[in-house]
């Protein structure tokens, strides 16, 4: 591969939500209400990670709906709370952005309110499917559940070390004052949940290994923005057409593969799902990036 030129070269724009990453339903459904959402909710001084709990209220009420109400409105009104999720999930992070007040701790707060709220509705699942599979539901439920985080955590971790390649978006990853804020704070939050954290950036490594040319040719062309930028364009055209396949692992379809299994009446369909078909595409996933990484990088290198 070659090169940008410098007719190629353009200053990325400061987001954390670039075109290329976004699905049609965030783009235009989801992130523009999430947007509204946390306009609306900015003169009203409810704190950005008071929005996250607000999410996580959202999914249990999702699943409540899917194992309390007859069938077939359990499926429609559930499904109607998670598109709601959605919308409120993406507004902590809006909110805190126009606040000032976006930080490592409030990420921290977001994904331990995902993961709180995607095990309630695993357990509920699993009560659901017991009267008719017995102990097997539960080892479906485990089994589907070790492959959500496995799939959320690749798919996330592509996603953040794209922006953090092609943009320069700061992730806890790979910003060391990140890690001192979440792992050094003093605070109620981080003294029970900082594990959470832990956990989640050593799954990250075991996904994708830190050590990377591309990380390595960006360190080394700091303090040089036209060479920096030069790399970034080219991480940019040679990954953007591949982040399809993390969109794949990601909650939009999970929305609407949990919907379907409890039209088709019994949640063991989405664990069955979850096992098979969509841990295939996370296989497909992950060598396709430790491919791809390799290429660029060994490109990057050859310059």
């Amino acid at each position: 591969m070659a090169m940008a030129g410098a007719a190629d070269i353009r200053p990325p724009e400061p987001v954390n939500r670039p075109r290329e990453l976004q699905d049609p339903l965030n783009f235009y459904f989801y992130h523009p209400l999430a947007k509204r959402l946390a306009i609306l909710l900015r003169p009203t001084g409810i704190s950005p990670n008071l929005v996250s709990v607000m999410s996580a209220i959202s999914l249990c009420a999702a699943t409540a709906c899917f194992v309390g109400l007859a069938w077939p409105a359990n499926a429609l009104a559930g499904f109607c709370f998670m598109l709601l999720w959605h919308v409120v999930d993406g507004a902590d992070g809006d909110l805190a952005r126009m606040t000032g007040k976006a930080s490592p701790t409030g990420e921290l707060v977001d994904g331990v309110c995902d993961y709180f709220g995607n095990t309630v509705m695993y357990f509920a699942f699993a009560f659901l499917a017991d009267n008719v599979w017995g102990a097997w539901a539960w080892v479906l439920a485990v089994a589907a559940g070790a492959s959500h985080v496995m799939q959320t955590n690749h798919a996330e971790t592509q996603r953040r070390l794209y922006l953090a390649r092609a943009y320069g978006v700061p992730w806890l990853r790979n910003a060391q004052a990140d890690k001192d804020e979440v792992f050094r704070r003093d605070t109620w939050f981080t003294r029970y949940f900082g594990f959470w954290a832990v956990g989640y950036l050593w799954l990250s490594e075991r996904m994708v290994p830190a050590a990377n040319p591309i990380d390595r040719a960006l360190a080394e062309a700091e303090g040089d923005p036209a060479e920096t930028e030069r790399i970034r364009a080219f991480v940019r055209r040679a990954h953007a057409p591949t982040m399809f396949l993390p969109k794949l692992l990601g909650a939009n379809p999970k929305t609407f593969l949990i919907a379907g299994a409890i039209l088709l009446g019994s949640p063991v369909w989405y664990f069955l799902a979850m096992i098979g078909p969509v841990n295939l595409i996370l296989i497909v996933s992950i060598v396709h990036h430790k491919r791809l990484a390799a290429r660029v990088g060994a490109a990057l290198s050859a310059r």
